[in-house]
Formats: structure tokens, sequence, C-alpha cells
């Protein structure tokens, strides 16, 4: 069975909705914001991918967010943005599905509450702050505020959480358990990762990500989230495309294959421990390309690449790769935007120990495939 997709929201350090994103994409530019967090030595300022979750306003009562967190605020409003994206469909609430992915969780909070733990006492530690401090707090609030009544789901491995996620949702389609599921992934910034990317990475490399060098170490902190509202292949034409299948597994152990003609984004995001991997296994047989320095490094960077190709299929286009004029490697990356066609798009990411997960996404109605 392949899965349709009905809808996308993102929300992110360019921006709000799919138009922003768009934008950047056809740019190839974003002006990032500045992190600022306190160390005794002194003042530390970084750049990062920051979000901005005012739009969440227009969707949902202001009294209704009074004790909702960063976090969560992000989850929500990629939520809003892909029903709405998707036309806010009629079904009951207790045929969608919900499918959070996450690999830090709401670390702010999170931090917060130990803070409050050392300084208050477990007695006295903000009763507030611990529960929004869990993992599935996001998917919690999307139920309750959204109204929705089907199986809901937290998966947190790190950055496998998405694929893993995707196939969990596809499931439950395949399984007839809900008739659209709310698929969706949130990271978020804190001042405690920026200081250990501080401490671990040292100054910033020009506040430039350049994750086709795969030879140096060039990564800023990101956040965001990206959901999606999808439903079982129907026979008319979806607008964002399909999911033919869906793949994870080991390097080493698990062969790794793309279609012949596919064009790959790889999610490289300058790391020094997968980048290499990227050029062994793609080779030149294929065009790929990478976005990962319109959103930043974070985890669920997957779903972001997802967002693309959905958009990709959408317009079809096939966006240039950022600052793809500097990569003097082998492998070959679409430097300019153009004409798609109808090849498949697959979703490429490389964990830091070896494992691995995709998705392809076509325009098309090919053979059907099955997910593994």
């Amino acid at each position: 069975m392949r899965i349709s997709i009905d809808g996308v929201g993102v929300v992110g350090g360019f921006g709000s909705g799919r138009a922003d994103l768009e934008t950047v994409l056809s740019n190839g530019q974003i002006i990032l914001k500045e992190a600022v967090f306190e160390t005794s030595p002194g003042t530390i300022k970084i750049p990062a991918y920051l979000a901005n979750t005012d739009a969440l306003d227009a969707f949902v009562n202001k009294k209704a967010l009074r004790r909702i967190d960063h976090f969560s605020r992000m989850a929500l409003l990629g939520a809003c943005l892909a029903l709405k994206d998707a036309g806010e469909p009629d079904i009951h609430p207790q045929r969608i599905g919900l499918a959070v992915a996450s690999g830090y969780g709401a670390t702010r909070t999170t931090f917060a509450f130990l803070d409050s733990t050392i300084r208050d006492g477990d007695a006295f530690a903000s009763p507030t702050l611990f529960s929004n401090s869990v993992h599935n707090a996001a998917a919690g609030y999307i139920s309750i505020l959204l109204k929705l009544c089907g199986p809901s789901l937290t998966v947190s491995q790190f950055e496998m959480s998405v694929p893993s996620a995707l196939i969990s949702a596809c499931r439950w389609l395949e399984d007839d358990r809900v008739d659209a599921v709310l698929l969706g992934a949130v990271d978020e910034y804190c001042d405690v990762l920026g200081y250990c990317h501080h401490r671990y990475f040292g100054q910033d490399p020009g506040g430039v990500m350049k994750p086709m060098d795969f030879h140096r170490h060039s990564s800023l902190p990101g956040e965001g989230a990206v959901f999606f509202l999808l439903s079982r292949e129907s026979g008319n034409p979806s607008r964002y495309g399909l999911i033919q299948d869906v793949q994870m597994g080991t390097l080493g152990v698990k062969p790794v294959s793309f279609p012949d003609d596919a064009t790959v984004i790889i999610g490289a995001d300058g790391h020094l421990c997968d980048g290499i991997n990227y050029e062994t296994l793609i080779g030149t047989d294929h065009e790929i390309a990478c976005y990962s320095s319109l959103y930043g490094s974070l985890p669920v960077g997957f779903a972001f690449d997802m967002a693309v190709a959905s958009l990709s299929i959408k317009n079809n286009l096939r966006y240039a790769t950022p600052n793809a004029k500097e990569y003097q490697g082998r492998l070959k990356v679409i430097r300019e935007e153009k004409s798609a066609g109808a090849s498949p798009l697959c979703c490429f990411k490389i964990g830091q120990y070896g494992e691995f997960g995709m998705a392809t996404l076509i325009s098309g109605q090919p053979p059907t495939d099955t997910y593994e």
C-alpha cells in the first residue's frame, strides 16, 4: 500500500508554513538568529536556527496556551498548519491517529524541571514543569486541543525517530485502524544544548553550515516541527505525492539500494561522523541534494527533508542545494533549480552509529511496493 501525503505543516528558523519554506528553498538563503547563554567565563553567543510560534494564536485561544511550553507550541503549530493545508478534512476524530517523533524531547522544560528539583527539593518541584517535560506532552496537547481520539504514539529514537514513527503510521493505515494519521516531528533548542555545542565543537564556523563539506565540522543548532496528514492512496492525484517505501537498517547488515532514477536527499548536517558514508554509498549513479543548511542540525531533520521532497513533487521542481558551488567531490549535486520529471525522491539519513533510515516519495503510479 502506498500512502498519500495530503497536508504539510512546517515551523523552523526559516518561518512557519510551507510558503516560507518554499521561499528559502528557491533563494537558498536564511538569516540566522543568535542564541545567547551564560557560562562561568562569560556570555556566549552562537548562531542558531530558532523558531517563532506567534502564528499559533490564529489557531488556538491564548488562554488554552497559557501552560504550554515552547516544545509543544511548535508541535501544535505544525499540526494545525498541516490540517489547514489539507483543507480541514471531515474525518471522525476516532479515525485520526497521531504519531509524534522527537530526538531530544522538551529539553528546555526538562532542564527547568531539574533546576526546580535542585532548588526547591523533591516535595516542591514544579508540577507544571514536570508534566510538560515528558516526551509525549506534545502529543497530549495536540490530542486535547484538536480533539483527536484515535491511537497516539510518541517515538524517541534520536536520528531514526522519524522513519520509525513513519513505519508505525503506515501500519495503522494498512491495518485500517484509522483513516488518516497526523505524523509529526519536533525538536527544540535550549541553552544546555547550546553550551554542549560550544564546548564540543568550539567556535562557530562563521555562522554558515556547509554540510556538503564532509571533511570539517560545520553544524549549527536548529529547532522546529514538521507535520504531515497521511491517508491511504485513494486513486486520485495526491498534491504532495505518495510514500512508496520506508526502510530502516544498519549499514553493513542490511544493504542500501535506491531506485535507478531516484534523486537522493541526504541528511548530512555538518557532523563529521556520517558525512563520508554518503559519498561511499551513493556514488555517482544518482543526483543528490542536501538542504540542512536551511533548517539546521537537529535529530528530526529527516522530517524537514521529507517536507522538501513533498514540495518538490507539488511544484515539479528539484531545488538547488545551497552552497553547492563550493562542493568539489564526486557526487552529482543539484546545483541549479530545475524541472523534476517523474523520478522518485529518496530521503536518506545515516545516524552516528551506522543506522540508516530512508523514505521514497513518488508522484506517479508505479507498481505497488511494500514496507520493510
